[in-house]
C-alpha cells in the first residue's frame, strides 16, 4: 500500500477582506514593516510611569500581539522561496470552483521537503568576475531539432560557454526540417529575462561585437557523445583564444551528463529559471492553463502518435494493415529516420517498452490508476497518423477530452498557425500547469517537464512502465479488478516521488534535480 500522502493546511480569508486592501498597502506591509504609520500617542507613553492605565495597558497588549502576528506572517512569507533568482512557482495547484478531488488519481506525491537549492560553491564565485569581464573569446551556436530539443542543447550551450570563459551569442535556431519552422529566440524564449537571469554567471550578447564580425571562426561540426569539461577545453580553448570566435552545430548529447557540482546547478539555472517563455506565448499557454483549471483539476496526456514518431522508433500503430504499411514504406525509403534498434523486430520492441502507447493502452492504463469517465483531460502533441480514429478509444471513454484547438477562443491561435515551436511552446505550458501529467512515450518535452514539475514541487508525474505492463494488456484472461491491481502495484514509485539522479548515472540533471539542484 502506498504511504499516506501528507495534507497541507491552508489559512482561508474572508475574500471582502483580501479585496478591501490596496496593492499599495499589501506592499507597504510586505517590503517595509518598520515603516508602518505611528499611533495617535507615541507607544513609549503607554510604559511610562504612572500612565499605565487601563487603556494603556489594553493598547500596549494589543499592539504586542499584532507585531508578534506581523513578525510570524514575515517569517512564514520568508520561507516559501529562498533561492535568490527563483522564477518557478512554488505554490498549491490551482482548483477550479467545481472541482472535486475525491479519488487517488488526484493525490500528489510526498517531495519529501525537496526545494531549489542552487547554492553555487567559493571557487565558481571566485572565477564569476574575471570570466564576465572577458570580451575577447565569444560563443556561437546553432541548435536544431524541436522545440523541446532545442531547449536542451541552449542548455548546454551555456555550460560550454562557462566552461571555456566565452561570452555567448545567443543560439541560433535552425530552421526545422520536418516543419520549415523558422522562429528565432526572441520568438520562443524571453530574451532580456534570459540574460538577466545569467548575469552573473555568463555574458549574453545579441549578435557579434564589431570586433569580431570579420573573425573566420573556428567551427566544429562533429563533437563526439558525452564529452567532459575537459576535453572541451583541451579541444577549443586554444583555438579559441587565438581566433576568437567558436561556432558548434549539433550539440544534442555532446555534453556529458556527469558533471561537477556547479555546472549541474547552472544547467538547473537554465533550464529552471533562465529559459522563460516569451510574453505573448505565456500569457496564451497560461489563459488555456486556467481555461482547463475552471471546472476542476485536469490531466495533461502527451501523446506520441505522430506518423514521424512511428517511423523513427520502428514501431507500428496498430490502427489498421493500410497505415501499418503506409510506416513500413516510408522506413523502407528513408531508413536514416529509423533511431531504435535495427535489430529488433516490431514485436521485440514493443515487448522491450521501446513503441509510445496508443490509444486503447494509454485508455486502458488510466482506467487502471483510477481516471473515470468524468476526468478531464488536456491532449498535447501534434496531430496522430490517422487522425481521430486513432483517438477513438480515448474519446469514448473519457468525455472531456481537449486540446489547444479546442480550448482557444476563435482567431486565438492563429498567429502561430504553421509554426510548430510556438504550437509546442503552448502544449509545454499547459502540461507543466496541470494537476496530473503523463506521456505516452519518452522523448524531450516527457523530460523537460518531468524536471520541472519536480523542481515545483514534485507534481504528479505518471512513467509508464511499459516494459513491465505491456504483458498483462495482452493477457485477455486477467479479470479487470485484478489487471487494475496490477497496473496500480506497478506504478506505486513511478508517480513523481523524488528520485535521486545520483542512482541513475549518466541521466540528465534537468529531468532528475535531486540532489545536485534539490534539498531538504
Amino acid at each position: 500500500m502506498a504511504k499516506p500522502k501528507k495534507k497541507i493546511s491552508y489559512i482561508s480569508v474572508p475574500s471582502h477582506i483580501i479585496t478591501s486592501l490596496s496593492t499599495s498597502s499589501l506592499h507597504s506591509l510586505l517590503d517595509s514593516p518598520k515603516k508602518a504609520t505611528s499611533p495617535t500617542y507615541p507607544l513609549s507613553s503607554f510604559f511610562l510611569p504612572g500612565s499605565c492605565t487601563f487603556r494603556g495597558r489594553a493598547a500596549a497588549r494589543i499592539i504586542l500581539l499584532f507585531l508578534l502576528f506581523l513578525i510570524w506572517m514575515l517569517a512564514l512569507l520568508s520561507r516559501r522561496d529562498t533561492h535568490p533568482c527563483s522564477s518557478v512557482l512554488l505554490e498549491p495547484i490551482p482548483v477550479g470552483r467545481n472541482a472535486s478531488w475525491a479519488g487517488e488519481f488526484w493525490e500528489q506525491p510526498d517531495g519529501m521537503g525537496y526545494r531549489p537549492c542552487l547554492a553555487f560553491g567559493g571557487e565558481y564565485r571566485k572565477a564569476s568576475p574575471a570570466i564576465l569581464r572577458d570580451r575577447r573569446k565569444y560563443l556561437q551556436v546553432v541548435v536544431s531539432g524541436g522545440m523541446n530539443q532545442q531547449r536542451n542543447q541552449i542548455v548546454d550551450a551555456v555550460v560550454i560557454a562557462r566552461i571555456l570563459g566565452a561570452s555567448l551569442v545567443v543560439p541560433i535556431l535552425q530552421v526545422n526540417v520536418i516543419w520549415g519552422d523558422e522562429s528565432e529566440f526572441s520568438d520562443i524564449f524571453d530574451l532580456d529575462h534570459f540574460k538577466k537571469v545569467l548575469a552573473d554567471d555568463v555574458h549574453v550578447v545579441s549578435s557579434l561585437p564589431s570586433t569580431h564580425i570579420t573573425t573566420r571562426p573556428v567551427v566544429e561540426r562533429r563533437t563526439p557523445l558525452h564529452v567532459s569539461p575537459e576535453w572541451i577545453r583541451s579541444r577549443y580553448l586554444k583555438r579559441l583564444e587565438r581566433e576568437g570566435v567558436l561556432l558548434l552545430r549539433g550539440l544534442d548529447s555532446r555534453l556529458s551528463k556527469d558533471l561537477p557540482p556547479d555546472l549541474q546547478k547552472l544547467r538547473c539555472k537554465v533550464a529552471f529559471h533562465a529559459l522563460k517563455f516569451a510574453q505573448p506565448l505565456l500569457e496564451l499557454g497560461t489563459e488555456i492553463a486556467d481555461r482547463m483549471h475552471a471546472e476542476g483539476p485536469y490531466l495533461a496526456l502527451h501523446l506520441r502518435m505522430e506518423k514521424d514518431v512511428w517511423v523513427r522508433t520502428g514501431c507500428l500503430p496498430g490502427l489498421s494493415r493500410e497505415f501499418d504499411e503506409m510506416v513500413r514504406d516510408e522506413r523502407k525509403h528513408r531508413p536514416e529516420l529509423l533511431t531504435g534498434r535495427s535489430n529488433m523486430s516490431y514485436h521485440e520492441r514493443k515487448l522491450a517498452g521501446l513503441c509510445p502507447l496508443n490509444a486503447v493502452e494509454v485508455t486502458r492504463l488510466l482506467k487502471a490508476l483510477g481516471a473515470t469517465k468524468s476526468t478531464r483531460i488536456y491532449w498535447a502533441g501534434g496531430q496522430p497518423l490517422g487522425g481521430k480514429q486513432a483517438l477513438q478509444p480515448l474519446m469514448e471513454e473519457f468525455s472531456y477530452f481537449y486540446n489547444k484547438e479546442d480550448i482557444a477562443l476563435p482567431g486565438e491561435l492563429e498567429p502561430y498557425a504553421g509554426r510548430a515551436s510556438f504550437m509546442a511552446a503552448i502544449d509545454h505550458i499547459v502540461s507543466e500547469r496541470s494537476n496530473v501529467f503523463m506521456p505516452s512515450h519518452g522523448g524531450n518535452m516527457g523530460h523537460a517537464i518531468q524536471g520541472q514539475r519536480a523542481y515545483a514541487g514534485h507534481k504528479k508525474h505518471i512513467t509508464p512502465n511499459k516494459r513491465q505492463m505491456l504483458r498483462y494488456f495482452i493477457d485477455s484472461s486477467i479479470p479487470e479488478p485484478e489487471f487494475n491491481r496490477i497496473i496500480k502495484e506497478l506504478h506505486q514509485y513511478s508517480l513523481g516521488q523524488p528520485e535521486l539522479r545520483t542512482s541513475k548515472a549518466g541521466r540528465d540533471v534537468t529531468k532528475y534535480p535531486v540532489p545536485e539542484c534539490m534539498c531538504n
